[in-house]
């Protein structure tokens, strides 16, 4: 069964030692993801994104379960793996005071890449990465998303299979993001690459063909974005309350009210029955006074979902 995955993960648990006791950081991981896809693994800071994308590139040793790349096993087949994956880690690690050209031609050599294929492949990622007119530039002096796309163009120079992104776009902008982005599913359509990203930003979830929502170590869905945002209950009424608190209070008792959700100064309602709450809720309002603005049905996004699907488990879990 695994042979039809490039990456995959069957009960992978991590757990860390502290001064306060033991910490499970990842806890009974599965998925699996074919040649070709990108998947995002997706939650918010301390849920276990870093820590599964190391264990995944045998940086960490797994206490329990199975984990593959390429066939190979993560924990005992480290450097097979190695030299077929390219790796960009959360914080920017290549050399500050080394020029653009000098870091590819660094990892190039690092690669053990021909003279001959890096004469080739460097102006080629460079191109493809936008920074063929910044080549003499110090890598410590380009801006945050010029960064981003070097650590891509470094991690492609040796033609991996599969890449894997730990939080690329942290800090980034948003127009750079949306580059960043178009990169990647410019290399998944062209050199069918498979894709691994972790991200606490829930629109980048949207690019993937796979999501895997990651709380606290535990996965709580893992789907297409379209199934994931599926599994939230009832239809999203949004609207702007011009007192915040006293409209929250009001509505999150209301007969066929199924969740409430802060957004900004919005509030997203979860409803049974749209048609019929939405009357209800406008005459509850204006009975106590609460004005509101830009009442309107809105299609849930990943956001909701995610925040519906954490609600759930922790009612579930008590």
């Amino acid at each position: 069964m695994t042979e039809e995955f490039a990456i995959y993960a069957h009960q992978l648990t991590k757990t860390f030692k502290t001064s306060r006791g033991s910490i499970l950081a990842v806890d009974h991981l599965s998925f699996g993801v074919k040649p070709g896809e990108t998947f995002g693994l997706i939650g918010p800071d301390g849920a276990g994104k870093s820590t599964t994308t190391r264990l995944m590139l045998g940086l960490l040793r797994r206490d329990s379960g199975e984990s593959r790349l390429l066939g190979y096993d993560c924990l005992h087949e480290i450097y097979p793996i190695r030299e077929r994956t390219g790796y960009i880690a959360q914080q920017f690690i290549l050399p500050a005071d080394m020029t653009v050209q000098e870091n590819m031609n660094f990892f190039a050599n690092l690669h053990g890449i021909s003279t001959a294929e890096k004469n080739k492949r460097i102006p080629e990622l460079l191109h493809f990465a936008g920074l063929s007119e910044f080549t003499q530039r110090l890598a410590g002096k380009l801006s945050g998303g010029m960064k981003k796309k070097l650590a891509l163009a470094c991690s492609l120079i040796h033609n991996p299979e599969v890449v894997l992104l730990d939080e690329p776009t942290l800090g980034v902008d948003p127009v750079s993001r949306r580059e960043f982005w178009n990169l990647l599913s410019n290399l998944r359509s062209e050199n069918n690459l498979t894709i691994f990203v972790c991200t606490p930003y829930m629109d980048e979830a949207e690019r993937c063909n796979q999501v895997g929502l990651i709380y606290k170590g535990h996965l709580i869905a893992c789907d297409t974005p379209t199934a994931i945002k599926q599994k939230v209950p009832g239809q999203l009424l949004e609207f702007t309350p011009q007192q915040f608190v006293p409209a929250r209070d009001l509505v999150s008792k209301l007969t066929g009210v199924l969740e409430v959700q802060t957004y900004g100064v919005m509030l997203h309602l979860f409803l049974d029955d749209l048609a019929l709450r939405q009357p209800q809720i406008e005459v509850a309002l204006a009975a106590q006074g609460l004005a509101w603005s830009g009442m309107r049905t809105i299609e849930p996004r990943m956001e909701e979902a995610f925040i519906s699907l954490i609600h759930r488990e922790e009612a579930e879990n008590g």
